[in-house]
């Protein structure tokens, strides 16, 4: 008499979330089209099979767009990216409240934002209070990286990268070879 045995193996898959801030004033557009690109080549990024990742923001609604591990293909985040629009009204507790209602399974988060302020701030905060790795990028205006104040070293993320419009690749590779993320 043979029995058979099933053995069950929790599977367990990194899941990051990839936050862009689409809140600016008409005068920032080219930082939003600069953010827009950056997000889109980190979604570029994830293998498929290996990870999940969750496009967050604020367009109008708050959107959500998984990609990954037979739920969708960074190709579907690329065309959403191409169409989102900046967001005129600052409603950031929203986009605070949507990656908040994700944190239980996040295993990173990645922030491309418009602003250090201290709604922007807080959110690092209450990532880093809950264990949450996160790598916040911030895109500013031409010449204004070197003078950008960082604020208390509380409110940082464990990365905090800035990054100048007009040369993003050239200070993304410059600030993570630096900062060793």
């Amino acid at each position: 008499l043979f029995r058979s045995v099933k053995e069950f193996q929790d599977e367990y898959l990194m899941r990051h979330a990839l936050v862009l801030d689409t809140f600016c004033e008409p005068a920032r557009d080219l930082l939003f089209e600069e953010a827009v690109a950056v997000a889109a080549s980190f979604a570029c990024t994830v293998p498929d099979q290996e990870s999940l990742l969750d496009l967050l923001f604020v367009a109008g609604q708050t959107v959500s767009l998984t990609s990954g591990r037979g739920v969708g293909h960074s190709q579907q985040m690329l065309e959403v990216l191409a169409a989102v629009k900046p967001e005129r009204m600052p409603r950031f507790a929203e986009l605070e409240g949507l990656v908040l209602g994700q944190s239980v399974v996040l295993s990173g988060c990645l922030l491309v934002l418009l602003d250090w302020d201290e709604p922007r701030r807080a959110l690092v905060r209450r990532l880093k209070a809950l264990g949450i790795p996160t790598l916040a990028m911030v895109v500013v205006a031409p010449g204004r990286a070197a003078g950008f104040d960082r604020g208390p070293a509380d409110d940082q993320p464990e990365h905090l990268v800035v990054l100048e419009a007009g040369q993003v690749g050239e200070s993304l590779r410059r600030q993570i070879g630096r900062s060793h993320v």
